[in-house]
């Protein structure tokens, strides 16, 4: 009798061990691993917006279409950037024929004898010939700029990517540095994880992650890239006479600020079928115990 009563203290000793191991474990691993569970996938978006004015007269992409750098997505009305080149050629010609004539003048005045011509009517010669020069030098620039504006009615992709909030249709007006389209760069996909700041003792750039997405069971591998160096502090804001204005009340309980720290894939391909915002587990593989081994 008394064994199986000293057998029954001995289990739940043994149970109330392990529950208590057990508990230790999930703590430290909550508050010592390096991994979290904020974690993003997140792209550079380029604004596309038109570099000349005008109505939009073709659209050549659909919404979320992929696109090679240097597709043209949008072409603007281009009649009136035509009649501006004419122009601008048209007063190119006009200058080139008035430096022309201007040199010879200034020629023939430097080849007279001093009795004919004096030296007053030569540098006055001279004068007008180096202003002609620089009326045709401003006239040429004037008409690359129009040449520029011509080439710029055709809005063209700047990297390869996905055409994404596409909201621009044929017959809108399309205005200067107005963005018309988001374009995401198919090469510039990466994680962003957020970790608490009393994780970062265990975090290096360099150090190998484990990407896993919530979408499937797919495991990406990638590496610590940078982090980042500052947050927004939001109990520090300007008062009216741009002193500071500091939150007098204090929680006992405070929380962890999250970090952002950017991950790299180790292979650019596995980023083909991620959408930026995408959520993700980050796990760093090699953590401070690992880096003092070494």
């Amino acid at each position: 009798m008394r064994a199986s009563t000293y057998l029954r203290y001995l289990i739940t000793a043994v149970f109330l061990l392990a529950a208590i191991l057990f508990g230790k474990y999930l703590w430290d691993d909550n508050m010592t691993s390096p991994w979290t569970r904020d974690g993003r996938i997140k792209a550079d978006i380029i604004h596309i917006a038109p570099d000349v004015s005008g109505v939009v007269t073709q659209v050549a992409v659909r919404d979320n279409q992929f696109v090679h750098k240097g597709d043209v997505l949008f072409t603007i009305d281009r009649e009136r950037y035509q009649h501006a080149m004419a122009e601008a050629e048209a007063a190119l010609a006009a200058q080139q024929a008035e430096k022309t004539m201007r040199g010879r003048e200034a020629a023939r005045r430097q080849g007279l004898d001093a009795a004919v011509v004096t030296s007053e009517n030569r540098e006055a010669a001279t004068s007008l010939a180096s202003v002609a020069n620089a009326r045709y030098l401003a006239a040429a620039a004037a008409r690359d700029t129009a040449r520029l504006n011509l080439e710029r009615t055709e809005v063209r992709a700047p990297v390869d990517g996905y055409v994404t909030n596409l909201h621009v249709h044929a017959g809108d007006f399309a205005s200067i540095g107005t963005a018309q389209m988001a374009l995401i760069d198919s090469h510039s996909f990466y994680v962003s994880g957020y970790f608490e700041e009393t994780k970062l003792p265990y975090l290096a750039v360099g150090d190998a992650v484990e990407i896993r997405m919530m979408s499937g069971d797919a495991v990406l591998r990638g590496h610590i890239d940078s982090i980042s160096r500052g947050i927004t502090d939001r109990d520090a804001a300007t008062g009216k006479e741009l002193l500071a204005d500091v939150n007098p009340t204090f929680n006992w309980v405070r929380l962890a600020q999250r970090i952002p720290v950017r991950v790299q894939f180790d292979r650019p391909e596995d980023a083909q079928n991620l959408i930026a915002g995408m959520t993700c587990t980050v796990t760093i593989l090699k953590g401070k115990a690992t880096r003092k081994a070494a």
